[in-house]
């Protein structure tokens, strides 16, 4: 394996180049978002348990209720977050054919094949310095912020999520090379 970048690292073989990109790992990061979960969870459960043991007014279960809806979505997401922090991994494999890309947690994830003839424009995406946008996506919780992306079949499809600037460029040169290589062959 060879390394472009602190969290890139591919393979190239003479059939086939398979790329891996790995989330950010910073351990207070990590420390904090599983010190969140635990927390969210753990007040999600008292509430449940309180909703079922002591005695409320109509309002004040509808308001649990209520309550519990934002919580239910606030815990998938993060939980979700931290566990792509913690395991999960972007890989992408081009071959003669396709170029395949797969999310994964700790490996279990599907690819999906995006043939190479239908790739159009690929392009690399940097929100503007100092937008709600570039804040937004350098926080932990948000899973997305992806810096490639190509047009396939009217869809815009998009990977390489949390990529400084520097890694996404590399990357960028990377697919779109063995992208033209491959369809220089057919």
């Amino acid at each position: 394996m060879k390394w472009i970048g602190e969290r890139i690292s591919f393979k190239d073989d003479k059939k086939k180049t398979t790329i891996l990109i790995e989330p950010e790992n910073i351990f207070w990061v990590n420390a904090l978002m599983g010190a969140w979960v635990a927390m969210w969870l753990v007040i999600g459960g008292i509430v449940i348990w309180s909703y079922f043991a002591l005695e409320m007014t109509e309002k004040e279960g509808i308001a649990v209720v209520v309550f519990l809806s934002f919580w239910l979505y606030y815990a998938i997401r993060v939980t979700r977050s931290f566990f792509w922090l913690m395991w999960g991994k972007e890989s992408i494999k081009i071959d003669e054919t396709a170029l395949y890309y797969k999310r994964s947690l700790k490996g279990y994830g599907r690819a999906v094949p995006y043939y190479l003839e239908n790739i159009r424009k690929i392009r690399l995406f940097t929100p503007k310095e100092r937008s709600i946008q570039t804040v937004w996506e350098a926080s932990p919780w948000v899973r997305g912020g992806e810096r490639l992306e190509f047009d396939y079949m009217n869809k815009v499809i998009r990977f390489g999520r949390k990529l400084n600037e520097k890694d996404a460029k590399l990357l960028y040169q990377l697919v779109t090379k063995k992208v033209e290589e491959r369809l220089r062959k057919k």
